[in-house]
């Protein structure tokens, strides 16, 4: 039953302290796409990380903007970022990715959107006969509980990124290994046919010139008994 409590206490103080999303997307290419979160008080705080998976370079541009259309950060050409601010003003925030440096090329980018709207200490939920010393150590626990969470899910993140991106080398090695030997068997069996040829060639000429030098030769012979016989009759 005490395990029961501590878990509900453990449940409702994440869902009531904090939201996150956390989404997949292929930015086609020359294409912005932008997502949206709401805040609804001031001093909340939001995360914002990326990590571009696969396409291109594995950089792409981006930018965060705020409910009075202020541009909070930017960047061109990034890999991934990993962003905490406060959200100073209530309203709607945008997150936004632009491909368009790409004419052909897709990204595919994994990234999360986290609002934490509320301060932890006034959402978690205490039991009767327990002591403000009881709760204060429950809540430091449940803290570093989600402190820990939070950093085995970006190790994650960050070897998926990796595993994602040494992936797309190996077969982007893999197909240009395969383009090569398709042009270098293309090349020898181009190579051996014109070798064919031109050996064929050189004989169908040697041949042509045989016959070409015993038709003149004929020709000098005949012309040379003419004009002995036409001298012997003279």
């Amino acid at each position: 039953m005490h395990a029961t409590s501590i878990l509900s206490c453990l449940l409702a103080f994440l869902v009531a302290s904090a939201s996150s999303t956390a989404l997949t997307y292929k930015v086609q290419a020359n294409e912005k796409a932008c997502f949206f979160t709401e805040t609804e008080q001031k001093g909340a705080k939001i995360a914002f990380y990326f990590a571009v998976q696969s396409g291109g370079n594995f950089d792409i541009d981006y930018e965060v903007i705020g409910p009075n259309e202020r541009q909070l950060f930017d960047g061109e050409k990034e890999r991934q970022g990993d962003f905490v601010f406060t959200a100073n003003d209530v309203g709607e925030y945008r997150f936004c990715f632009n491909n368009d440096m790409s004419s052909f090329s897709e990204k595919t980018v994994d990234f999360e959107i986290a609002v934490e709207n509320a301060p932890r200490a006034a959402q978690l939920p205490s039991k009767q006969g327990s002591s403000p010393e009881q709760t204060s150590v429950l809540e430091e626990s449940i803290t570093k509980l989600s402190g820990q969470l939070s950093t085995i899910t970006r190790n994650q993140k960050y070897f998926r990124t990796r595993e994602n991106r040494n992936f797309s080398t190996v077969r982007s090695t893999e197909r240009r290994i395969f383009n090569f030997s398709i042009i270098e068997s293309v090349m020898i069996v181009t190579m051996a046919g014109l070798q064919v040829f031109i050996v064929k060639f050189f004989f169908q000429g040697a041949r042509k010139g045989i016959i070409l030098a015993y038709s003149c030769f004929e020709d000098i012979y005949w012309t040379l008994i003419a004009n002995v016989g036409c001298a012997g009759y003279v």
